[in-house]
C-alpha cells in the first residue's frame, strides 16, 4: 500500500483549506445564511439551501463544485481543484444558464398569487410602476463606481425585490456577477421588515400613516379573472419583447389558479413543482460563491448598491403616493394612505404585511391589507415589466 498517497489523499482537504483561507470565510458566510434562515426565518426556502450549497462550494476536492473553466463565465483563471462536471455546476447548467429555474418559478407564484385585490382597485397598478424607481436611479449610480451599463442595469434589478427577475436580467445582461446579485436579492428580500419601515417613517407624516381607505364592493367576475392573465400576456409580448418568458410563466401560473378546473395542476405549480425547483436554485447559487471570485471589492460594490436598489425603490413608491394622496384629497375629495406606495415592490406578500403592520401601529382600527395587496401584486407585474424594458434598451450594449 502507498502509505505516502493515502496519507496526501486523506489530508488532502485540510491541507486545501489552509491554502486558502478565503475559502474558510465563505463557509462562514453560508453558515449565516442558514442561521438567519432557522433562527430569524428570513426567506428560509432559498437561504437555507443557498447557505448550504455555499459550504460545499468551498470544500477542496468533493467533486461537487461548479468549477468548469469552459462553461462557468465567472471563474478565471482555473482553480487548483477545478472539478469539471459536479453537482452544482449540472444544476447551474440545467437551470440558471438558460433562465428555467426562475421561469418554472414563476408559474409557482403566478400560482400563488390573486390579482383580485389589483382589478378590484385597478388605479394601484401604479404604483407597482413607481416601485421601480430605483432600478433606474440605482443603474445610473453604480456607473459612477465604475460598472459598465450592463452590469450596472443587472445590479438595479436588485431593488425590485424579485430574486427570479434578477436572476434572468443578471443571466442575461452580466453572467459574471450573476452569484452576489442572486444572494443580495434574496437576502435583502427577507429583510424588507427591517429595511422599509425606516424609509416609509421618514418620507410619510403620522397622521398619514393613519389613513383610512374603505373597501369597494367592486366584485371581479370569473371571466375578468381569466381573461386578465391572458390579456397581460399579449399585451407586455407586444410592447415588451423581452420580458415575455417571465410575464408568460407567471400569467399562466395565475390562469391556473384562476381557471378553476385545473386544481391538481395549480396545486402542484404552487407546492411540489416550486419546492422542487426552489431546492435546486438555492443549491445551484450556493454553489456560485466560490471563494476565489466571491471575495471581491466588486462584490462588496453589489451588496452596497442593492440596499441602495432597494431603499430608493421604496423611496420613489412612497413619494409617488404622496403624489396620489394630494390628488385624492384636493381633486377626488377622497382619502389615499401615501404609504401604499412602498408596496409597489416585487416582495409579495411581505411587503404588503409590512404597510398593514406599519399602519396598525399607528391606528390599530386600521386595516390596509386588501390596498396593500393590490399594490403589491401590481409590483410583481411592475418588476416583471422593468425587466424587459432594461434588457431591450441594453441587447446590443457593449
Amino acid at each position: 500500500m502507498d502509505w505516502a498517497a493515502l496519507f496526501a489523499e486523506l489530508t488532502k482537504g485540510v491541507l486545501g483549506l489552509a491554502s486558502e483561507p478565503g475559502r474558510i470565510l465563505m463557509m462562514a458566510i453560508g453558515g449565516l445564511l442558514i442561521y438567519l434562515a432557522v433562527t430569524k426565518e428570513y426567506e428560509p426556502a432559498l437561504l437555507l439551501p443557498i447557505g448550504m450549497g455555499c459550504i460545499l462550494a468551498n470544500l477542496f476536492g468533493t467533486g461537487m463544485g461548479i468549477l468548469n473553466i469552459k462553461t462557468v463565465p465567472w471563474v478565471s483563471p482555473p482553480d487548483a481543484d477545478a472539478e469539471g462536471l459536479g453537482l452544482f455546476n449540472v444544476l447551474y447548467q440545467a437551470g440558471i444558464t438558460n433562465e428555467l429555474f426562475p421561469l418554472i418559478i414563476f408559474v409557482g407564484i403566478g400560482a400563488m398569487t390573486d390579482f383580485g385585490p389589483l382589478l378590484e382597485n385597478p388605479q394601484l397598478a401604479l404604483m407597482g410602476a413607481a416601485g421601480q424607481f430605483g432600478i433606474f436611479g440605482t443603474l445610473l449610480l453604480a456607473t459612477l463606481f465604475g460598472f459598465d451599463i450592463r452590469e450596472a442595469a443587472a445590479i438595479g434589478i436588485i431593488g425590485s425585490a424579485d430574486g427570479p427577475t434578477s436572476i434572468y436580467v443578471a443571466a442575461e445582461l452580466a453572467p459574471r456577477l450573476l452569484p452576489p446579485i442572486a444572494v443580495a436579492a434574496y437576502s435583502y428580500m427577507s429583510l424588507v421588515p427591517v429595511i422599509q419601515p425606516p424609509v416609509i417613517r421618514l418620507l410619510t407624516t403620522k397622521r398619514q400613516r393613519r389613513i383610512h381607505m374603505p373597501y369597494t364592493s367592486r366584485q371581479v367576475s370569473r371571466a375578468t379573472r381569466v381573461l386578465f392573465p391572458i390579456i397581460v400576456t399579449l399585451v407586455t409580448s407586444i410592447l415588451v419583447p423581452l420580458a415575455t418568458p417571465l410575464i408568460s410563466m407567471l400569467m399562466f401560473g395565475n390562469l391556473l389558479r384562476e381557471s378553476l378546473v385545473v386544481d391538481r395542476l395549480s396545486d402542484t405549480a404552487q407546492n411540489a413543482l416550486t419546492n422542487i425547483v426552489t431546492i435546486f436554485l438555492g443549491l445551484a447559487i450556493g454553489g456560485t460563491m466560490v471563494a476565489s471570485q466571491f471575495l471581491r471589492l466588486r462584490t462588496i460594490g453589489i451588496f452596497v448598491m442593492g440596499i441602495v436598489a432597494f431603499v430608493l425603490d421604496t423611496a420613489g413608491g412612497v413619494l409617488f403616493g404622496q403624489v396620489m394622496y394630494l390628488f385624492y384629497k384636493h381633486v377626488l375629495n377622497k382619502p389615499f394612505n401615501p404609504i401604499l406606495g412602498a408596496c409597489g415592490i416585487s416582495a409579495f406578500p411581505m411587503s404588503a404585511r409590512v404597510v398593514h403592520q406599519l399602519a396598525q401601529k399607528e391606528d390599530y382600527t386600521n386595516f390596509l391589507l386588501m390596498h396593500a395587496m393590490g399594490a403589491n401584486t401590481s409590483g410583481q407585474i411592475g418588476s416583471v415589466l422593468a425587466g424587459g424594458v432594461v434588457m431591450a434598451l441594453l441587447a446590443g450594449a457593449v
